[in-house]
């Protein structure tokens, strides 16, 4: 599942960035996304859901749709 499919206050886990745009892919990891990190939907914007805010690190941080569904979790049981 990407992070555009977690739902709001859900918690999953960064499995990976896919990297079929590879500056976009080193902008997520530059910002903090890595795997094993533990990310959690706080917030989705009035328009369709975008942006998506999400707590990384304890970090809030606002996604593009696109951006979100180029990072791979697995949600925690």
């Amino acid at each position: 599942m990407t992070l555009d499919e977690l739902k709001k206050g859900r918690v999953a886990t960064v499995t990976g960035i896919a990297d079929t745009d590879p500056s976009m892919a080193a902008k997520l990891r530059e910002v903090g996304f890595a795997e094993e990190d533990e990310v959690e939907v706080v917030h989705l914007g009035p328009i369709g859901g975008k942006p998506i805010c999400v707590r990384l690190n304890r970090t809030l941080i606002a996604l593009r749709a696109e951006e979100a569904a180029a990072i791979e979790v697995e949600t925690m049981p």
